[in-house]
């Protein structure tokens, strides 16, 4: 399952891998109405953040809007989950953790533009949580086609690469791997919803 995490992280970052050069004094705060919505493009007076709402949509921060009506599943692709030690299967997430860490501190230079799309990644996040616990309407699965990026991190020197990959927001879902093999059953809603809040019950505040 920590391979969905993986798309959702690339999917998240990648629109904002590229350098930025120091940007004047923020004009404003506010965020721009957009009937409805909000606009974060050129939020701050931010030139780094001037194509922000071009990945998800402006209606779309933490890409709450991606449904099932938006997954293609990859028929001919069957994968099914095998259970590994649980440790093994954090030591992979901290890996995403870091290198969503370092590609925040290291190629975005204003701390306004880090803390906005460190958020967007943070809260999307939330919608794989609600695909775990079948509140989302959508299948428990990834993007096979985002994460066969995984690879193109690094440049040959080690430093992270800055090339454009190719693809936005717009289009997670579009080869979706749906997993089979769990032990989803009759009475899983609520034995899910149960491990859900005793895990919500042990988060402290750092």
């Amino acid at each position: 399952m920590f391979a969905k995490l993986a798309a959702t992280v690339f999917v998240a970052l990648s629109a904002f891998s590229a350098g930025v050069t120091a940007a004047p004094a923020p004009a404003a705060t506010e965020l721009v109405a957009r009937g409805p919505f909000h606009s974060f493009n050129n939020y701050g007076g931010f030139h780094d953040l001037s194509n922000f709402d071009n990945f998800y949509g402006s209606s779309n921060f933490d890409n709450s809007e991606f449904s099932e009506s938006s997954i293609t599943v990859v028929k001919e692709k069957e994968v099914v989950c095998h259970s590994e030690s649980i440790e093994i299967i954090q030591q992979r997430l901290l890996v995403l953790q870091e290198m969503a860490k370092r590609i925040i501190s290291e190629q975005i230079c204003e701390v306004e533009s880090q803390t906005i799309v460190f958020e967007q990644f943070h809260s999307s996040l939330h919608g794989f949580s609600r695909d775990l616990r079948r509140d989302s309407g959508r299948s428990v699965g990834y993007d096979s086609g985002i994460l066969s990026h995984f690879g193109s991190f690094y440049q040959s020197d080690g430093s992270l690469s800055v090339d454009d990959w190719g693809f936005s927001g717009h289009d997670l879902g579009h080869s979706y791997v749906v997993p089979t093999g769990s032990n989803w059953g009759s009475h899983s809603f609520s034995s899910v919803a149960n491990a859900y809040k005793a895990a919500r019950s042990a988060v402290t505040k750092f």
